[in-house]
């Protein structure tokens, strides 16, 4: 059985392959999707939404054991998992369901299946037909002018440390967790570690947050990273940096887990209830049928080029699939782009620099553009600006006073060069950052839009203000 009659056929309805089929549809394009498990993929269900639904609750508890300090007098809080388990699984819900509608409402047609790409046949004389299999052993043969690859990534491990859903789990295991460990070892000290390590502080839990590199946040700016660490280590986290872990020494008991760690000249011998690996994400290529392709694939990744067409011209690919940011604003975008692209709009390549990055953690860190080292790198006379949230009215008035925005700048031309925030909601206020760069901002032009008193977004503006030593408050 087979259906010839589709403009394209997107395999992944994560966020980047469903963005594309919408954009597609709206360009006139006939579309089908095949999805494995869930529309929304990743970010909806096992990622981004789930796991900012469990840290507002760790942040409602935060909140409530120092509800005194506002006035507000209770008996001590308690957390009940249970609840706040059905509050994400209830968010999680609400949005897939907007999804499925988005589906209807633009004439897309989902195969829940497990689609893999074939080889030139009788159905397309190039590559780029897709065999979707059912759950009930039936196929069916989409053949289309164009497919799109958007099958995402899963998480990764350490060679020779195996993932087992009990001693040593993975972040999707933690999220559909029945009770909270009294400790954990959360190996890797990225976003995903980070924002776990935040969350599971807040809700009582013994942390350990080990990182193979010098600092934590190794990608941000090292002023951020610093920071983080000061009001992590404050609340009780433990980090230890530049450990190489040994895999061979992990060793399994009765509640307990252990495992090794050089540190320097020094092997630590850590200890608690569960090991959490969150050492990053790897893109879904095996068992889809790209061996019978011109494909490309390096490191795991697939090959694409700034448009995010594959060895085969017919064949795209976008997300995390093909490495880079995983990310899932960066996937939507890159699905839009793809689509145009098949349509023959013309694009300019996507600007990676210009994307957003966010950590959901207490405090919040978010960041656009070049670091300071990294402006310093690429030849940059550099000139930066750094204003504290502690001395910003509306963040004394939520309590919540760590953390700063810096801005960096370029001496000779003025342009901002990048923006890194830690501090209470920044991964909202990125997004004046973000328009900033795409606008060729300077530090004058953002210090002079009016920024409203008392709000946290006066923090852009004073700091845009230090760039060029004319900082009021600071």
């Amino acid at each position: 059985m087979s259906d010839d009659n589709l403009d394209l056929v997107v395999i992944g309805g994560g966020t980047g392959g469903y963005v594309a089929a919408i954009r597609a549809a709206q360009l006139g394009m006939k579309v089908a999707i095949v999805e494995r498990e869930k529309l929304g993929g990743t970010c909806l269900h096992k990622g981004c939404i789930p796991s900012k639904a469990l840290l507002r609750s760790a942040e409602v508890l935060a909140t409530a054991k120092v509800a005194e300090t506002f006035g507000v007098l209770h008996s001590p809080p308690e957390f009940d998992l249970h609840r706040a388990m059905a509050r994400k699984q209830q968010v999680v819900t609400q949005l897939y369901k907007g999804v499925q509608y988005l589906m209807k409402k633009h004439r897309i047609t989902v195969y829940e299946g497990i689609g893999r790409i074939m080889g030139p046949s009788i159905f397309s004389p190039q590559a780029g037909a897709v065999s979707v299999e059912f759950p009930n052993g039936d196929t069916k043969i989409l053949s289309g002018r164009f497919t799109l690859v958007a099958t995402g990534s899963r998480p990764k491990t350490l060679p020779g440390l195996s993932i087992d859903g009990e001693s040593v789990i993975c972040s999707d295991d933690a999220l559909e967790m029945t009770f909270l460990p009294k400790s954990v070892i959360l190996v890797g000290a990225g976003a995903i570690g980070v924002e776990w390590a935040s969350l599971y502080c807040d809700l009582g839990v013994d942390v350990t947050l080990v990182e193979f590199l010098p600092r934590i946040l190794p990608l941000e700016d090292s002023d951020v990273s610093s920071e983080v660490a000061r009001t992590l280590k404050k609340r009780g986290i433990r980090i230890v940096t530049g450990a190489k872990l040994l895999p061979e020494t992990l060793n399994k008991g009765e509640g307990v887990v252990t495992i090794s760690a050089e540190v320097g000249d020094t092997t630590l011998q850590l200890e608690a209830e569960k090991i959490f690996v969150a050492v990053g994400r790897e893109p879904v290529t095996d068992n889809m049928g790209l061996e019978a392709t011109e494909i490309e694939v390096h490191k795991g990744a697939i090959v694409v080029d700034e448009h995010f067409r594959t060895k085969e011209s017919n064949i795209f690919a976008i997300g995390d699939v093909i490495g880079g940011l995983q990310l899932a604003h960066v996937a939507a975008h890159e699905g839009i782009e793809a689509v145009e692209t098949m349509s023959g709009l013309a694009n300019k390549p996507m600007d990676y620099t210009l994307i957003p990055r966010c950590t959901y953690s207490q405090p919040q860190v978010a960041s656009v553009g070049l670091t300071e080292a990294e402006a310093m790198a690429a030849g940059h006379m550099v000139k930066t600006g750094k204003f504290q949230f502690r001395a910003n009215g509306k963040a004394l008035v939520l309590g919540e006073p760590d953390g700063f925005v810096k801005i960096v700048a370029d001496e000779r031309t003025d342009d901002i060069l990048g923006v890194h925030m830690v501090g209470p909601h920044v991964t909202d206020l990125i997004s004046e950052a973000g328009l900033a760069l795409v606008l060729n901002a300077t530090p004058w032009e953002v210090a002079h839009a009016v920024h409203p008193h008392p709000t946290l977004s006066e923090t852009m503006g004073e700091a845009a203000l230090v760039v060029d030593g004319m900082g009021i408050h600071g």
